[in-house]
């Protein structure tokens, strides 16, 4: 055993992986300065088997709140770093062109990268399970011993230091294994991270419309951390035969014969639970979908919550949510249920057991001697375990194949054809883009319909070219086609040289705003410089309180939509590549900007390089060395300017629409200067416009708070008076405590009723039949407490899960508009994923389970000092040191584990906005930086994970010790007694119970640290359900009546508007009116504050002085609904969710069909729509992906046609449609809201031509 043990200690500093060709700088530089090296590597063999290397940490601990600093790296053995690539290489040799990799295949591939702990694990548990018969093997020699029958001198001595030592090595071996299991577990979780990861940033852009991101979040949140857990119970399978079969053999040498009715009684139990098996795994399935249909959902939801707000939709989206949650809550109940039902029968299984064997020794004979009795409980007891783990088992069994079949599934999702494009190393020849005989669609299926047909393009290096056509005729596909995003049909394309590619939408990630611009390249401050020149973000940079160190929000929630858009742009430009693909960059900033940024960043700055851009301005088109006209996927026209407009065709009309507007533009620039509503003082900061969150010196987004210390009692309480006012509690601990005292008493009535000893004189007290009558009947009591327990455990979990997610998802989607600001949704979505998931699963089971145990050693804590009450003496102190040892263990515990939630955040953002960025990372080729970035969180995720287990561990080798210790003392007190003065059957009976003290004391401390790392589960969740709420959303005492507003004034006065009480005003004092049934148009350069004050008017941010009047009505006295539902507005991105195009006009379901296609039709979409084989129910994927920018703006417009509201607002909203496009959204304006207020927000000057007023904002 101890040369076994030796191994085991060495086994560790051979383990590593033979691939040293990865172990580059980044693993020499791998512990920066500030970090603590690994501990655990370089720990010598007697601090690895006491896991001593660990305690530096958990004194630091004592001495201060942990930070993830303090924690040690992992070492290189555990490092993702080392793992992924072993993985990977195992993953591909296993699949080829022809075989995709397969739920079995991917599992052979994880065994392959952890199969020596593997080994090691099993050869431990092996001997914690050998040691653990030793107890009941030895409880018949000393009942005989107690009862006088001595074999050999100094028996009892011998036979207490057999006990001792057994145990000893027990705790050790299985304390080993268990560690040994997480840290292997941890090594597949962040391998299979990486791959989901890797495969997040290669698969197709058209298959995402079958996995939205919510999904693939989850395998990574849920379904890899299921992966690693499954270690915990990776031997059982096995073990459960190992354990049986002794057990059999110690029943037969106890029992003779009769041990043939315990194995069939055993092999019985075990199948009762397949068919309950079975249908845990459907329910399981059942929940998991139903989940992941909610947090898609959700996702979506938190991605547009302005829009919602906005619009006044937010409870209508939340009563989906819950809807949605309904139906979880409906597999969650069931599934509960069921485990009520496995628990019921595994606790009850070793009583029947036991029945059955004893009453077969009467059937057939056997003499039933105390000894033998105890020694054959004991067994059961031994037995108990693996048989109550084996539906545990088989349940996580079949959740971790659900999860390997669901990673599978998504690892075999056809990933971009890299051979689309044909990549040619810059100065092979002068041509930088050719398309030769083109054809090609996003939609592979449906090939004989292609999204862009007989493409034939040759660009010159060089060369400036234009594309541009109406809403929806490919020009943004024409530009994947050159990044390789669509799929081929035919023909060839081919690049010469790197590319560099801003996205229409703009994709910013959350960091700060010089890490977005170099985006992965060394800082040339010269080039640098040039670039913000260029993009004219210098004036930006000097309103933000951190220049271009500011933090970023999420999706750049603190930037303007034309700030966002000249970053993304300066991005590009720093980035030096040979061709630049713009997708119609200038439509989200305002004119001037926009003029500037074109002839600064594309006529000067990158005017040796091939340029091709899409734009809807007519006025960029003359400098282009080539214009392509696209129309319904087909290249119409292609020429020079002057050539073009001389031919005729589509093109004209395109410039038509911008003719009228160009003329008159001159004319306005001199009445626009007379009209300036405040005078210019250049002393003022300007403002950052979106959501200027940022002011004196205090960032966005902030680190997300954790509770610090330790849970507060209130939690606990809080959570367990949650349901029924905890009316269930006292009921289930009732139940727990009658069954307790009726298992001791029939076990005492076993020892006590049965003969003393194979000689004893004396015949036994009682008849057989009086025997076993009295014993079925306590068991039949003991079963039933069981089965009332766990029915009251089950509704209690239900109801107080269902409870929290009502009063978090509440609290979050009443929350203001700031809240989201600052908050990244990844951090939302963790606490509606994982922390929702523990409490519906987890926690109640753990709370319950505590409590169960600590009257479980109560219990035997009574058996045994009733029979030797010294043993009070040495409890109270081992229970003293026990405590002192878990108050010493707890606060380093507690906050790494609070360190695990934290750290989780940021691989799951990461991960979300690399799906969202994904065509821009493959574009700029940083798929490799990702991956690292990706795999250092994924390290800075798993060293708190690994450091808590091995806590765990050290207290649990810790108590073990103690308890072996107790147990060891009141052996030797027994056994130095003198004869008679106690009852050795009774004695027999303490000791039997004694064996599991070691085992239980384990239990209480895991149990105790799990509960407190699931518990701030709850905690968080709390956390969310405190958050301050908006104003209410009706006011019943100031209702404004149902024609409000009829007039459709608005009048504004010294308003005043800041974000946060420490930033700088936006708006400083503003005072004006929009009169009613007039159209005014809002101007001014990016920053001036427009946005703002329509925020202001939706009251998405409150004034800080001044009021607004609609109709002689001061907004802020009435609800938000009912001022948000009289409004209108176009927003600046055009938001289409998940569902169907009569679900996106009309999410409240407030108008019939016939109305809504008289929207269409005045949107012109109604014949696109009638085209489409389902009409109104064609469905919308993800962020309406399925249609084009220009399209979503339409539906946005079908939206507003629709409500009809005397007040409408447009927030740039005609930003991404062509001049013809704008026109038409014109047209339609003047026509069917002649009669309303219309207050537009824009970027291009015609756009405000035919306003009757226009307001010139600067500086707010």
């Amino acid at each position: 055993m101890g040369a076994f043990l030796c191994f085991v200690g060495l086994s560790h500093k051979t383990e590593e992986y033979q691939n040293h060709n990865l172990e580059e700088p980044l693993l020499n530089s791998s512990v920066s300065k500030g970090e603590v090296r690994s501990t655990y590597e370089n720990a010598s063999f007697f601090s690895l088997l006491t896991f001593s290397w660990i305690n530096p940490l958990i004194a630091k601990g004592n001495k201060k709140t942990l930070d993830l600093e303090d924690v040690p790296q992992l070492a290189s053995v555990d490092s993702v770093r080392g793992v992924y690539p072993v993985l990977l290489n195992k993953v591909e040799s296993l699949s080829n062109e022809y075989t995709q990799i397969t739920s079995f295949g991917l599992t052979k591939a994880l065994l392959y990268i952890v199969w020596k702990d593997v080994v090691i694990t099993g050869l431990l548990a092996l001997a914690s399970v050998l040691s653990s018969f030793v107890g009941p093997y030895l409880i018949d020699s000393l009942v005989q011993y107690l009862n006088g029958h001595q074999d050999y001198e100094n028996q009892g001595f011998v036979l207490v230091a057999l006990f001792f030592v057994s145990k000893t090595i027990g705790c050790l071996a299985q304390r080993h294994w268990w560690f040994k299991l997480q840290q292997a577990g941890i090594r597949a979780r962040s391998a299979i991270v990486a791959m989901i990861y890797q495969k997040g940033l290669t698969f197709s852009g058209q298959l995402k419309q079958g996995n939205s991101s919510g999904e693939i979040i989850n395998l990574m949140a849920v379904d890899a951390e299921r992966i690693g857990d499954f270690g915990w119970y990776m031997h059982n399978f096995w073990l459960v035969l190992v354990q049986v079969a002794i057990g059999l053999a110690l029943l037969y040498k106890n029992l003779g014969l009769a041990a043939v009715a315990s194995l069939i009684a055993t092999i019985l139990v075990l199948l009762v639970n397949l068919p309950l098996g079975n249908l845990q795994e459907k329910l399981q399935d059942d929940l998991m979908k139903s989940k992941d249909k909610r947090m898609k959902s959700t996702s979506e939801i938190l991605r547009n919550m302005r829009i919602l707000k906005l619009q006044g939709w937010e409870m209508k989206f939340l009563s989906k949510i819950i809807k949605l949650r309904d139906e979880e809550e409906g597999a969650l109940k069931k599934y509960m249920y069921t485990l009520s039902m496995t628990s019921f029968i595994l606790w009850g299984a070793p009583t029947l057991v036991a029945g059955v064997t004893f009453t077969t020794c009467l059937l057939v004979g056997i003499p039933l001697e105390s000894g033998k009795v105890l020694s054959t409980l004991a067994t059961f007891k031994v037995l108990q375990e693996p048989i109550y783990n084996l539906p545990d088992t088989i349940s996580v069994f079949f959740q971790t194949k659900v999860s390997l079949d669901r990673i599978a599934t998504f690892l075999c999702v056809k990933d971009i054809d890299s051979s689309v494009v044909d990549k040619v190393p810059q100065g092979s020849s002068n041509i930088a883009v050719e398309i030769i005989n083109g054809s090609f669609s996003w939609d592979l299926f449906a090939s004989s319909n292609p999204t862009l047909k007989d493409i034939n393009l040759r660009v010159n290096q060089g060369m400036r070219v234009a594309i541009c056509g109406t809403v929806g005729s490919g020009k943004s596909s024409l530009l994947s086609c050159i990044l390789g995003e669509v799929s081929k049909i035919s023909g060839s394309v081919k690049v010469e040289g790197s590319k560099a590619y801003v996205a229409q939408s703009p994709w910013i990630q959350s960091g700060n705003i010089e890490d977005n611009i170099l985006f992965g390249k060394k800082m040339d401050r010269k080039r640098y410089e040039k670039v913000l020149e260029a993009c004219d973000l210098k004036k930006d940079l000097k309103i933000l309180s951190f220049g271009d160190q500011t933090i970023i929000g999420e999706r750049g929630v603190n930037l303007s939509g034309g700030q966002k858009q000249r970053v993304q742009i300066a991005r590009a430009l720093y980035q030096d590549a040979d061709v630049y693909l713009f997708d119609d960059p200038f439509s989200a900033v305002d004119a001037h900007t926009g003029s500037h940024i074109f002839k600064e960043c594309i006529l000067q700055f990158l005017d040796k390089k091939t340029v091709i851009y899409i734009t809807h301005q007519v006025e960029f088109l003359p400098a282009a060395d080539l214009i392509l006209v696209l129309k319904d996927g087909l290249i119409t026209q292609a020429g020079k300017y002057n050539d073009i407009l001389n031919s005729g065709g589509d093109f004209i009309d395109l410039v038509g629409a911008h003719k009228e507007a160009l003329s008159a533009i001159d004319s306005i620039r001199t009445s626009v200067q007379e009209q300036k509503t405040s005078p210019k003082d250049p002393n003022k900061s300007q403002k950052d416009e979106a959501n200027g969150m940022l002011g004196s010196k205090a960032q966005l987004v902030q680190e997300e708070e954790r509770e610090k210390g330790r849970v507060g009692f209130s939690v606990y309480w809080k959570y367990i008076t949650m349901a029924y006012s905890g009316g269930l509690a006292p009921f289930i601990i009732l139940a727990q405590v009658l069954f307790q005292t009726l298992e001791i008493g029939s076990n005492y009535w076993m020892a006590w009723a049965s003969s003393g000893s194979p000689n004893d004189p004396d015949p036994a007290l009682v008849t057989g039949s009086t025997l076993i009558m009295v014993y079925s009947t306590l068991a039949v009591g003991c079963a039933l407490c069981i089965l009332v327990r766990s029915l009251l455990l089950a509704t209690f979990a239900y109801k107080s899960a269902t409870l929290l997610f009502h009063r978090m998802h509440l609290a979050i989607f009443r929350s203001p508009m700031s809240f989201f600001d600052s908050t990244p949704s990844g951090r939302i979505l963790n606490r509606a994923s994982t922390d929702q998931s523990l409490v519906d699963l987890e926690v109640p089971y753990q709370v319950g389970s505590f409590v169960f145990i600590v009257i479980q050693l109560l219990g035997i804590i009574a058996v045994m000092s009733q029979v030797v009450w010294q043993v009070i003496l040495i409890f109270i102190p081992v229970a003293g040191i026990c405590i002192w040892l878990q108050q010493y263990y707890l606060p380093s515990a507690r906050e790494i584990a609070r360190l695990v939630g934290v750290c989780k955040g940021p691989v799951i953002q990461n991960f979300a906005e690399t799906i969202s960025g994904s065509t821009t990372i493959r574009s700029f080729d940083q798929q490799t930086r990702f991956q690292n970035t990706n795999m250092k969180l994924n390290d800075e995720y798993s060293r708190p994970k690994f450091h808590v287990a091995a806590t765990m561990e050290w207290l649990g080798l810790r108590l073990d010790m103690l308890s072996c210790f107790m147990f060891a003392a009141f052996l030797t007190f027994l056994v130095f007694i003198p004869k008679g003065t106690i009852d050795p059957n009774i004695a027999g009976v303490a000791a039997t119970y004694g064996l599991t003290l070691s085992n239980l004391q384990g239990w209480i401390a895991w149990n105790l640290t799990n509960l407190e790392n699931k518990i701030i589960s709850v905690e968080r969740i709390f956390q969310y359900s405190s958050i301050l709420s908006e104003p209410p959303l009706v006011i019943e005492s100031s209702r404004p009546d149902d024609r409000w507003p009829s007039h459709g004034e608005v009048d504004i006065r010294h308003l005043e508007v800041r974000y946060a009480p420490h930033m700088p005003l936006v708006l400083r004092g503003l005072t004006c009116t929009f009169n009613g049934g007039k159209k005014t148009g809002i101007v001014g350069r990016t920053g001036s504050g427009k946005s703002t004050l329509i925020q202001a008017l939706f009251r998405l941010v409150e004034p800080m002085a001044g009021q607004i009047l609609i109709d002689g009505i001061n907004i802020s006295t009435i609800g938000l609904h009912d001022l948000r539902s009289r409004l209108s507005i176009i927003p600046q991105d055009p938001t289409m969710f998940e569902g169907t195009i009569r679900s996106n006009m009309d999410p409240l379901e407030e108008y019939t069909d016939d109305k809504i296609w008289e929207a269409l039709d005045k949107c012109h979409l109604g014949d696109e729509v009638r085209s489409k084989k389902w009409k109104l129910d064609s469905p919308v994927s993800e962020n309406g992906e399925n249609w084009s920018v220009g399209q979503r703006q339409l539906v946005c417009l079908g939206r507003v046609l629709l409500k009809k509201t005397k007040v409408l607002v447009l927030d740039e909203a005609t930003a991404s449609v062509d001049a013809a496009t704008d026109g038409m959204i014109q047209q339609t304006l003047v026509k069917h809201f002649t009669d309303s207020t219309v207050i537009m927000i824009a970027h291009r000057i015609p756009s405000v031509l035919d306003s009757d007023m226009v307001l010139v904002l600067e500086q707010g």
